[in-house]
């Protein structure tokens, strides 16, 4: 088994790296350059150590498809991709990366003359806003009703990766994560309650700029539970929701200045609420792969906290 992960650097990919290396797997990174700033905050420096690492961008296929082949790769996870600021201020270039990538990957799968397991990370934004749906919880079979180029773009991936197993027999799982948080967290509009925590941990204000809900995933149950998809031998090409615990941003802040009274006042919520849909059911993936990693929210919560106090 030899596993490659693109987007390593970032959040879910630093803990999927990390959480591979710490079962003893094979791993080759793949990423637009070499550094391991995440990577080694959570890990230490000495992780690194033993990884393959290689560079190049998402969307050339040439690239892309000569990395499987030559690495000898059997499993991807695949991650790279820009977020949702960025597809709607740079749709072509967001589209190149987040759509013409991930065609790339299925694309080096097929040709890669050995079976390759995927597991794709797809996204809630596939889900319109709450009032799009109704009260009940959001299944798989719910249709998807993006409201921005982000979340079609990671639609359309889903649709494809479909095809991919119906014309070449490329297994897949797409996860759909919300607002994923923890040590590692520091990019796009939704890493603003990791920032929080961090700004508590350093006793320093912040303000998040979302009001409303969110459902809030720890980063090391999500890398696990991506982990746990691609180890699975299930056949077929999936798309799964992700569930964490859905909380208001008024009560966050209240949750922070309860783990840590003396930074009261320090945190302030203000902003809209992001236009995705947040109750899903994540029933499906369960029954497909078996109990997922949940770890209590406050718990996570403090060990994030704990973390950034640690680090200084």
């Amino acid at each position: 088994m030899k596993v490659l992960v693109t987007g390593a650097q970032g959040c879910i990919g630093s803990w999927v790296v990390k959480r591979l290396i710490d079962r003893g797997c094979d791993v080759v990174t793949f990423d637009v350059n070499d550094s391991l700033a995440r990577f080694e905050m959570i890990s230490g420096h000495a992780a690194s150590a033993g990884l393959t690492r290689r560079t190049g961008r998402i969307e050339d296929t040439a690239t892309v498809k000569q990395l499987v082949k030559d690495e000898g790769i059997t499993h991807i996870v695949h991650l790279a991709a820009v977020l949702m600021p960025f597809c709607q201020k740079n749709p072509v270039e967001g589209g190149l990366i987040d759509v013409i990538g991930t065609l790339n990957v299925f694309e080096a799968a097929r040709d890669a003359g050995r079976e390759v397991r995927i597991v794709y990370a797809s996204s809630s934004a596939v889900w319109g806003p709450t009032d799009e749906y109704g009260d009940g919880l959001l299944t798989e079979d719910m249709p998807p009703k993006p409201a921005t180029h982000y979340g079609v773009f990671k639609a359309a991936n889903e649709g494809n990766a479909r095809n991919f197993f119906s014309s070449d027999g490329i297994s897949s799982i797409g996860l759909r994560p919300w607002t994923v948080f923890g040590p590692g967290r520091d990019f796009g509009l939704t890493a603003d309650p990791t920032l929080a925590m961090k700004a508590v941990a350093r006793r320093e204000p912040f303000q998040i700029r979302l009001s409303g809900f969110m459902d809030l995933q720890y980063v090391q149950d999500v890398a696990d539970i991506f982990i746990q998809c691609l180890l699975s031998p299930v056949s077929g090409a999936h798309v799964f929701n992700l569930r964490g615990e859905v909380v208001e941003m008024e009560q966050l802040r209240g949750m922070l200045e309860e783990i840590r009274p003396d930074a009261a006042g320090m945190i302030t919520v203000a902003g809209p609420q992001v236009p995705v849909a947040y109750k899903m059911s994540d029933a499906a993936l369960v029954a497909t792969v078996g109990e997922i990693p949940r770890t209590p929210l406050r718990q996570a919560i403090m060990e994030t906290i704990e973390k950034f106090e640690s680090l200084g």
